[in-house]
């Protein structure tokens, strides 16, 4: 055999496994989703987190499908449906709150967890430290606890003469008792009485606008969690019946037709959460990846809302504000 042919013959005895491995097909990521609410209620997180996957390659039904689960505020079912998930053989777990990210933890030691918001991650089982999270959990922290107070002092600013609020929350998920101790602290340094409105399901919101009434509450601060996340429209509504000064802690509320809010970008958060999910793909291991902080807040006013119960929001909250709906 000639050289020339002998190098050729060679060439193509190395290329044809090479061409044999670039035609396998890749693979398809199965990612699992533990949510709080339904996908129409969450549509601009999901919305956030598929940008963000598309923007390092990732294309939903080409290279990943989402199976999506929601508790629909009911967060006693993410036990099963975290199990669901494991059966499934879900690549990897992306979870919101704190139920949701321990539901998870419980059901699987080797599955992979992102946390795209945690609202408590640490002393509740969740993670060992922010710096280093350990076993199969990473994420995002909503900082929930630490913008509660922020709430009573934008209260006083809205209305300075508000002498009585409530807390409307739900006692039942652990990332909500810290969130109101927050609130009372502040709350007394602020001069203002405030009482706690526990709702536990749906069919507790109307009573617990009652009660509010019946107690002369002059405004609402909201803790964030999955009742209430799940029933904004309902609470928005409310709001505005009984005609209360009423403080959010993230923006979907305000769409829902609120008055104000304030805390992190959810959208943003879960759009942080694909680069953590594409590292983890990439092969680096959960518990060696921080728990990220989040980086951007929102101070959203909503005038119409405002108008509705005879507020005048001032000129320099106006002015603050990174949003104003009129």
């Amino acid at each position: 055999m000639k050289r020339r042919e002998f190098m050729l013959a060679l060439g193509g005895a190395v290329a044809g496994p090479l061409v044999a491995r670039a035609q396998q097909p890749a693979k398809t990521w199965r990612i699992g989703m533990l949510e709080t609410i339904s996908p129409g209620l969450n549509a601009k997180n999901i919305e956030a987190l598929k940008r963000g996957l598309r923007d390092l390659g990732y294309v939903e039904n080409q290279n990943y499908v989402l199976e999506y689960r929601s508790a629909d505020g009911d967060s006693e079912r993410f036990p099963a449906f975290a199990d669901e998930l494991v059966r499934l053989r879900v690549d990897l777990i992306v979870t919101r709150g704190t139920p949701a990210a321990r539901a998870a933890k419980s059901a699987t030691e080797s599955i992979p967890i992102v946390m795209a918001a945690i609202g408590e991650p640490l002393g509740t089982g969740v993670v060992a430290s922010l710096a280093r999270p350990g076993g199969n959990v990473t994420g995002l922290s909503g900082f929930v606890t630490e913008l509660a107070g922020k709430r009573v002092e934008l209260l006083k600013e809205l209305r300075p003469g508000t002498s009585i609020a409530a807390f409307f929350s739900n006692m039942a998920n652990p990332v909500v008792p810290p969130q109101w101790e927050v609130t009372m602290k502040a709350a007394q340094a602020f001069g203002i009485e405030v009482s706690l409105l526990d709702v536990r399901s749906t069919d507790d919101i109307p009573a617990a606008f009652e009660t509010a009434v019946a107690r002369r509450v002059e405004a609402l601060l909201f803790g964030i969690e999955a009742v209430v996340q799940a029933n904004r429209q309902l609470i928005a509504e409310l709001a505005a019946k009984h005609r209360l000064l009423s403080i959010y802690p993230s923006r979907e509320f305000v769409e829902a037709g609120g008055l104000v809010a304030y805390g992190v970008s959810y959208p943003d958060l879960y759009f942080r959460s694909a680069f953590l999910i594409d590292k983890i793909f990439r092969g680096a291991r959960p518990g060696d990846l921080p728990v990220e902080q989040p980086t951007k807040l929102e101070f959203i006013v909503n005038l119409k809302a405002a108008k509705a119960i005879g507020l005048t929001v001032p000129p320099l909250l106006i002015a603050r504000a990174d949003e104003v709906i009129e």
